[in-house]
């Protein structure tokens, strides 16, 4: 055994310790990665020992990355791979109550109330969900993140209410979920303090608190707040731009209970069993404890108090009356598994695994390497379905993928802070100092199901304007193997260099067509790759389909576009399929670009948060839109860099909280305030078919106050709130004009809604039309 441990090892070995502190556990409910509340789960976790858990009932991919190009699935993946980042900073667990875009519970964008979000989610949906999280997680405690208050999101507002229903159905023995046993959740805490931020506006003040945490002290760690290491977390979440240092640390977390309070409460633990010690017959196993904690660095001595300690856990479980089995039994097998881990940390056992490649797909092989720096441990892989493992009799294994594997990331129900993940992990045992000990090892990259056969087409998707003749579509094609387009009725292909040619039928009808491509047969698959840093890297995969969109459009004449995109949308890809005359303007090429070149320029979503030089450039390009150019912005927070009296050319400002400035109804009706204004009829009259088959919503971050040169051209509401009329606002300025939207066209672009084409153009015409 060593006398010392590397500095990286003994902080793994404290924070082992911290672990041993509590025989608690303590589950935190929200709707989206990033919701949790992470200062107060670190302080619950560092701070007093507890078991953490954050319930999550989606994978975010209803949100917006201003990380980069991931949507939808895509963005499923990669926000999941966030949340488990988080959880490893806060040393937490993750029950997922929603299984990715195809499942009923996903993040289907922006809902006001909870009763629409239920409706979608179906109530009894989430809330048998919930009931087995509760189950099979058995928290002591459950902590909403959010108050069931109007202002708040309709997702929140669904999960608290969940939350608090599912309490009850957890405990009730009638109650059948199969091979989980009834749990008693012993506390249900709202926050006692206001949602209320940019976003959001609570229409009721926060309850009284029954009881606050307060931090104790600082991290013996880091010497940080207890907050700042849930900013840590946070910034885990950098597709939503989380994570700040904090200059004030919150220090007290008041909470106000729902569920099972009793009156003189000071503490969230009051009444409930805190530690070893107050569980029977554990006495001696809590002094064993203390000891080891006590002893931190002296591995020697935390070794062997660990080993004593698990002595009498383990005595205690064989013993445990059955009575108090349900109560008692999970505790005393997590607290072995914890003291595991110390016994492994203490005695210097070090275990890496990893795939080689760690991307498979079905039917290959690879291997399967593990290295442990004492060859009396034993280790055994431990796959998910649709892996098999064979050793090869030189320490390592051959993995083999069943040819049916399904491709990409399997979204899993949970994630263990103490390991067991994914598809693929490491059984280890070992015996030290006569104690036999057992470790979950995850690889160090998840392994990952990659298609067969992948395919990169370019265009991915194309726009067959109707009011124009019929021409062959030039698709470049790359493939692991031969592509071929599975061809509609009507529809020719020929070859083409590098690729192939489709033909549509002369009689072809606007609207949206699909046509799958096959690799040397059989089904070929998009592949969205996904590498950052802070998640590692994975991917996204997707049957391949060639898309077209047929449609009557007019183009405007005379119209170059520069086109400024902050990373957050493909209108500049859209532009150029539309036939528009289009120049990305980079952060290499803004600076000394010619702006007298360009008729239009567009500025993308988030674009003045994500882009110092855009905002660098502010006044040179409101001097361009006062000597006659047109400035087209799209939609921003308030928080991207948007000063309403600096940043637009005229005073303009984004509505908060966001919550009242966006309409969530992809089909709320819409009113034409300007019917003859020109962006409305030129060169495309905008009717009510343009406003049909929208998705997800109809926009948001509506302009609110504004300079009374902006003219409102339209207007709309969500049932039963007035209409707002910060969609669309144009305005005369000098010589050329400022165009701000908060509709979500982007969106609309990438899903081929016709309308959103039509609009599209309209918006890019030169000022002086």
């Amino acid at each position: 055994m060593p006398t010392d441990l590397a500095p990286a090892d003994l902080e793994n070995l404290h924070r082992a310790l911290e672990r041993l502190g509590s025989v608690l556990t303590v589950m935190n409910t929200g709707a989206h990665p990033d919701d949790e509340a992470s200062g107060l789960l670190a302080a619950l976790r560092f701070g007093y020992g507890m078991r953490v858990v954050v319930a999550c009932s989606t994978r975010g991919e209803g949100g917006q990355n201003g990380l980069g190009p991931e949507r939808g699935a895509a963005l499923a993946v990669l926000r999941t791979r966030e949340m488990e980042a988080a959880a490893r900073v806060l040393d937490a667990g993750i029950a997922w109550l929603g299984m990715g875009p195809g499942d009923p519970v996903h993040d289907f964008g922006f809902s006001k109330n909870a009763e629409d979000t239920l409706a979608r989610w179906g109530d009894d949906r989430i809330v048998d969900r919930l009931v087995r999280a509760y189950r099979r997680e058995r928290p002591d405690i459950v902590i909403t993140t959010f108050l069931d208050v109007p202002g708040q999101h309709g997702h929140h507002r669904a999960m608290t209410r969940a939350a608090e229903t599912a309490v009850a159905l957890a405990a009730d023995p009638t109650y059948r979920t199969e091979g989980l046993e009834p749990w008693q959740v012993a506390r249900l805490y709202v926050p006692a303090w206001s949602g209320a931020s940019y976003a959001y506006d609570d229409e009721a003040p926060p309850p009284s608190a029954s009881v606050v945490v307060r931090a104790p002290g600082v991290d013996t760690v880091t010497g940080a707040a207890f907050d700042q290491i849930g900013e840590w977390s946070r910034a885990c979440h950098r597709s939503q731009g989380m994570g700040v240092c904090l200059d004030r640390p919150e220090t007290a977390w008041p909470l106000h209970c729902r569920i099972g309070g009793r009156s003189g409460m000071t503490d969230i633990r009051d009444g409930l069993p805190t530690d070893l010690g107050a569980l029977a017959g554990l006495e001696s196993a809590q002094e064993a404890v203390n000891r080891c904690r006590a002893a931190f660095p002296d591995v020697a001595a935390i070794c062997s108090s660990a080993i004593e300690a698990a002595g009498h856990v383990e005595t205690a479980l064989l013993t445990c009356p059955p009575e108090l089995r349900g109560q008692t039994a999970h505790r005393l097998k997590r607290k072995l598994r914890e003291l595991d881990a110390v016994i492994a940390i203490s005695s210097g056992l070090t275990i890496r695994a990893w795939a080689e490649p760690a991307m498979l797909a079905p039917g290959a092989t690879g291997k399967l390497h593990v290295a442990v720096n004492d060859p009396t441990v034993s280790v055994k892989p431990v796959p998910g379905t649709g892996i098999s493992t064979v050793p090869d009799g030189d320490g390592c294994w051959n993995l083999t993928v069943d040819a049916q594997a399904p491709v990409g990331i399997p979204f899993a129900e949970h994630f263990d802070a103490l390991g067991g993940n994914r598809l693929l992990w490491i059984e280890a045992t070992a015996e030290i100092a006569g104690r036999k000990i057992s470790l979950a090892v995850d690889l160090e990259e998840p392994l990952t199901i990659a298609p067969k056969a992948t395919v990169l087409l370019e265009p991915d998707a194309a726009i067959l304007n109707l009011t124009l003749a019929r021409k062959a579509i030039p698709v470049r094609v790359t493939a692991d193997g031969d592509a071929s387009p599975i061809l509609p009725a009507g529809w020719k292909a020929g070859a083409d260099t590098n690729g192939f040619r489709l033909l549509p039928p002369a009689d072809l009808s606007a609207g949206v067509q699909d046509i799958c491509i096959a690799v040397d047969g059989g089904a070929g698959h998009f592949v969205t790759p996904i590498s950052y840093p802070h998640v590692g890297t994975t991917l996204h995969a997707e049957p391949a389909v060639f898309r077209v969109l047929a449609v009557p459009l007019d183009l405007p004449s005379n119209t170059r576009v520069g086109y400024i995109g902050g990373g957050g949308d493909r209108v500049g890809v859209w532009l150029r399929r539309m036939g528009v005359d289009v120049e990305e303007l980079t952060a290499e090429t803004l600076p000394k670009a010619d702006l007298s070149g360009f008729t239009i320029i567009v500025v993308g979503i988030f674009a003045f948060g994500n882009r110092p030089d855009l905002a660098a450039a502010t006044r040179r390009i409101h001097r361009w839109v006062a000597a006659g150019g047109h400035l087209v912005t799209l939609y921003h927070r308030p928080t991207d860099g948007w000063d309403p009296a600096a940043t637009p050319p005229l005073r303009l400002g984004i509505g908060r909280p966001s919550l009242r400035w966006r309409i969530t109804d992809p089909a709320a009706e819409v009113t034409v305030l300007i019917p003859d204004h020109p962006l409305l009829t030129t060169p495309n009259r905008i009717g009510a078919a343009d406003w049909a088959g929208w998705d997800k919503e109809r926009g948001l971050y509506f302009a609110a106050n504004r300079d009374p040169a902006y003219q409102a051209l339209l207007s709309m509401s969500d049932p039963g709130e007035d209409p707002l009329d910060g969609a669309l606002v144009s305005a005369v300025v000098g010589k050329g004009r400022h165009t701000h939207t908060g509709l979500v066209i982007h969106h609309q672009l990438d899903r081929l809604v016709p309308g959103a084409f039509r609009l599209l153009a309209n918006l890019i015409q030169p000022a002086k039309a």
